[in-house]
């Protein structure tokens, strides 16, 4: 089976909870009212071979990708904007780009990104896939798209 892009569905249950809280807006409900929480993101990169999908429920190492400049877990997401709306559609995506390197070295094909809520018991929130990549000493980014209805990477309608 291979990679498939998706918003996890457990994700789409768990904030109808209120179990992620995306963008740096404190909620003070959650756990302590004098001491509100933001969640902490993270975004690992995986194989062209691994199975990550929609049923994707948390983080997890198997299929991850290794190498020289990559750190097991992956990196911390830019959570700084707020989710909104644009028309009917809610919205959100991270407010920077994801870098990895300079150098990085992955020469195994991967092809797949996983964004993550470290806070919450590293919770998926999100498959994205693109081509299949290597990389030998550069940096890789993943450029965030437009935050609208159209291209933001979470899309909720």
């Amino acid at each position: 089976m291979a990679n498939s892009q998706a918003i996890c569905g457990s994700f789409k249950s768990e904030v109808m909870l209120g179990l992620h809280q995306l963008g740096s807006t404190t909620i003070v409900s959650r756990g302590s009212l004098t001491s509100p929480t933001t969640d902490t993101l993270f975004a690992a990169l995986y194989l062209a071979s691994g199975s990550l999908g929609a049923g994707t429920t948390a983080y997890s190492a198997t299929s991850e990708v290794s190498g020289t400049g990559y750190t097991a877990g992956g990196q911390s997401v830019t959570n700084a904007t707020a989710p909104s709306t644009s028309g009917t559609t809610g919205i959100w995506t991270p407010s920077a780009s994801l870098v990895w390197g300079p150098p990085v070295t992955l020469t195994t094909a991967f092809d797949t990104c996983l964004i993550y809520n470290s806070t919450q018991s590293n919770r998926a929130i999100g498959v994205y896939t693109f081509g299949s990549q290597t990389i030998t000493a550069g940096t890789f980014t993943l450029t965030m798209p437009t935050n609208d209805a159209t291209h933001a990477l979470i899309q909720l309608a």
